[in-house]
């Protein structure tokens, strides 16, 4: 669904990814795992747009996408819920949801909602309430529930866990495999991360250092200790 290859990119004249190449399949969570400053969500602002690409191709289901705007890629399908949530503080969550269908499911709005209100059933009392007064995992769950908004046919979820509690952390991933979409997992729970991916790159200054199955990263010593503190 998604491929990108050889990609450059970074801020101004700063380069911070430096040749990465990575694919994912119609189906499949990957797990994105790396520390600070290995250039994740730089990886993912150049992907959706937000960065302009230096050098490089994104594709996404066979479309060249590397210079489409950031409408453009939300109206193929492909979703970002960015890293700290960034709902609408001021709006409610009935307005922050419906937000998420401006671009794309318009036309399906109002099954989307009640879909997305069975997923995240926390939210069918706080529908009035303004965003900005919800705790952090409701709204997690609002900032995913609005990507679902938008009909996603690939979804990005950037640090999702992110300040919240072990307890929250578990129901959130939880969610997030019962899913059932292709997710772009960008995380530093690696535990987490790694009991529902189906593969995982972990990159390091701006380049994949190692891909493979969750099983395979768990038997490399090395990695283990030094890039995923395990």
């Amino acid at each position: 669904m998604l491929e990108v290859t050889d990609l450059h990119g970074g801020y101004g004249k700063i380069e911070v990814l430096r040749g990465l190449s990575f694919e994912i399949h119609s189906g499949e969570i990957v797990a994105l795992l790396g520390s600070n400053g290995a250039g994740k969500s730089t990886l993912n602002n150049t992907i959706c747009g937000l960065f302009p690409a230096f050098s490089g191709r994104v594709s996404f289901e066979g479309r060249d996408i590397t210079r489409a705007t950031p409408a453009d890629i939300v109206a193929a399908g492909l979703i970002q819920v960015p890293e700290g949530r960034r709902v609408f503080p001021d709006l409610s969550v009935r307005e922050n949801l419906e937000l998420g269908s401006y671009r794309r499911g318009r036309e399906r709005r109002k099954q989307n909602f009640e879909k997305i209100l069975s997923i995240f059933s926390k939210l069918k009392g706080l529908l009035d309430r303004s965003a900005g007064t919800l705790s952090g995992g409701e709204q997690q769950m609002l900032a995913i529930g609005r990507g679902l908004m938008a009909e996603p046919r690939l979804l990005i979820l950037d640090e999702p866990s992110l300040g919240l509690s072990p307890l929250l952390v578990e129901e959130l991933f939880l969610l997030i495999k019962n899913l059932k979409l292709p997710i772009l997992l960008v995380e530093q729970n690696v535990g987490q991360s790694l009991e529902i991916a189906q593969r995982a790159y972990v990159m390091e200054n701006g380049a994949i250092l190692f891909t493979g199955t969750p099983q395979e990263l768990l038997a490399n010593p090395d990695l283990k200790r030094a890039y995923l503190g395990l």
